[in-house]
């Protein structure tokens, strides 16, 4: 009898011990597998833009976007299989990450494997807070990637002609450009390189320049990012190319970190790039934006669950080493969402509410439905990326005494306090931009008019990309630091090819008017655009610089044409420069 424990334990523990070799294996293999499709689909976008296929750029984009969630069940159904039970103990699953880290050591992509096997765990044990038994946890410090070496980039000595060493990069990224248009191209582009390197006040001639091998794609571009060095100095250098009817030409060309970073913005979808080692990509870009957040780079690069690791790790650490708390958003109390933030952190979260007063008739399941369909869509540079996350806890203290209170009165089905600690089921964060009503009251005459225009400009932008913001109201948009006017308002938006825009019908007798109802039929998807113009609470200065660029937005013309343009197939340009970097090739 004595001897009866000794052997339950050893008819246990090599069961226990095999399983969590083969949990470990299958983890790896499915993160293997994850890889391998991502980049197969990835590598797609080369073809698509020598072809000229927009379109199945657009079903690739959509097709990656959907291929992590799809993964990680097909792994979880393989964990099931090998310990359907003992998979929700933490205990094993604290050896399981003990095997998978020997697994992936010295892989290229180790720190996205890592935030698989979180994704895994997460799921398998419906994890409240942090497991830090069981996760892959880096809350202490920023993961610095590893130095870059010359397998990275490409470099371009400039010790003659800078117009001689673009001709010798253009040629090998072999892009497309017939002879002519690359002689002519990199004359121009030698010629605003030299410039703005003078206009830096620079003591000496730049060096070389350094070129990322992986070409960057999305939508109907193709971009080559690098930088131009001289000594310790260096400066961006991005050149946009772009595949029209006429062939393909370089487009435009950057040299400001401020136009680069709004390539790479938080609005617009992620880049198609071929990056065998992420971090090493990461790296370099810093060097070009560096106010850039590395999770807005990973999610740049189509990682935007890594993105959403780092974000949550960089939050982490900045609670660290703060003491303020969180506090209503800036801007009108929405009716839907209940939106706070950390004044000294950029970013704002966002709680659905458990009831929505009218004239809202939508539902928690359509919301959350809204910020999906976002997340699978072309943002355009107009739509606020952003990230869910579930059961997240954080302490008590934190949180200014009314906005607990609200969250706790209203958002009651997502929101608990346990103990010391607030527990938020589902929220969603974005980056904190300012609210557009509330930039208009601050800014002077001419920024006023600039961003109202540029207000104007995103609702047909997001109309090109069969986006109907639903409400048009301000307060529904913001203003980032580059000021640019973004939507972030989602729980009305619609698809544009859903709606139906009519004319208001003229009225039968004077009494209609006067009638609190409408004289005629309105079904569920009419939109009457000469309604629009009760959303706009502008100054008179503002309204009529509004109205003079974009009054064929109060016009159903304007909508049935660009839904036919839509119908057609046509993928309307949208660049993410201006008319200044364009070389004009």
């Amino acid at each position: 009898m004595p001897s009866q424990p000794a052997t339950r334990a050893a008819a246990v523990l090599p069961l226990e011990s095999c399983a969590t070799e083969r949990a470990a294996e299958a983890i790896r293999r499915g993160y293997d597998a994850y890889e391998l499709a991502f980049l197969e689909i990835t590598r797609r976008a080369r073809d698509r833009f020598a072809t000229r296929d927009w379109p199945g750029m657009q079903d690739d984009a959509r097709e990656r976007l959907a291929l992590y969630g799809r993964m990680i069940a097909q792994v979880l159904d393989e964990l099931h299989a090998v310990f359907p039970q003992a998979h929700r103990r933490a205990d094993l699953w604290t050896d399981v990450r003990s095997v998978y880290a020997e697994r992936i050591a010295g892989h290229g992509s180790a720190e996205l494997a890592e935030t698989f096997f979180n994704s895994v765990t997460r799921r398998a044990l419906t994890t409240v807070g942090v497991n830090h038994d069981v996760e892959f946890v880096d809350f202490a410090f920023e993961r610095v990637p590893p130095v870059i070496g010359g397998v990275g980039y490409r470099s371009y000595a400039c010790n003659g002609s800078t117009a001689d060493a673009l001709r010798t990069m253009l040629a090998q990224y072999a892009l497309g450009l017939d002879d002519g248009c690359l002689l002519h191209a990199a004359e121009r582009i030698a010629a605003r390189i030299e410039a703005a390197w003078s206009a830096g006040c620079a003591s000496m001639r730049f060096d070389n320049l350094e070129m990322l091998e992986p070409v960057f794609y999305r939508r109907k571009g193709a971009y080559v990012v690098g930088r131009v060095r001289g000594g310790n100095r260096i400066m961006p250098l991005v050149l946009a190319f772009t595949h029209g009817h006429a062939g393909v030409q370089v487009d435009a060309v950057l040299l400001k970190e401020s136009d680069v970073s709004i390539v790479f913005s938080f609005t617009r979808s992620y880049f198609h790039v071929d990056a065998r080692r992420p971090s090493d990509v990461i790296q370099f870009l810093r060097t070009l934006m560096p106010l850039k957040p590395v999770a807005e780079l990973y999610a740049g690069l189509g990682y935007n669950k890594h993105g959403k690791t780092e974000l949550f790790r960089d939050l982490q650490r900045h609670l660290s080493r703060s003491d303020d708390r969180f506090v209503h958003a800036p801007g009108a109390r929405g009716m839907v969402m209940a939106v706070f933030t950390l004044p000294s952190y950029d970013i704002v979260f966002k709680v659905i509410r458990d009831r929505f007063p009218e004239p809202k008739r939508t539902t928690r399941d359509a919301v959350r439905d809204q910020y999906r369909l976002v997340f699978m869509h072309d943002r355009a540079g107009r739509l606020v990326d952003a990230n869910d996350f579930e059961h997240v806890v954080f302490d008590r203290e934190r949180f200014s005494p009314a906005l607990l209170d609200e969250l706790l009165e209203s958002c009651a089905e997502s929101v608990r306090v346990d103990g010391d600690q607030v527990v938020i089921a589902h929220l969603y964060t974005e980056r904190r931009v300012r609210p557009l009503d509330v930039y208009l009251k601050e800014a002077d005459t001419a920024a006023r008019i600039r961003v109202v225009l540029d207000y104007g400009q995103a609702i047909k932008d997001l109309a090109a990309t069969n986006v109907f913001p639903g409400d048009l109201l301000l307060k529904n948009f913001g203003v980032t630091r580059h000021g640019r006017v973004v939507f972030y308002d989602y729980d009305e938006l619609s698809l544009l090819e859903e709606c139906r825009f009519r004319a208001i019908p003229p009225p039968r007798h004077p009494e209609d008017e006067m009638a609190s109802e409408p004289w005629f039929h309105v079904g569920p998807a009419d939109m009457f655009p000469e309604e629009f113009a009760k959303f706009l609470h502008m100054e008179p200065a503002e309204r009529e610089a509004f109205l003079g660029t974009h009054g064929d937005l109060f016009e159903p013309g304007f909508w049935s044409g660009m839904q036919a343009r839509l119908a057609s197939g046509d993928i309307p340009d949208l660049a993410p420069y201006g008319p200044a970097a364009r070389l004009g090739c």
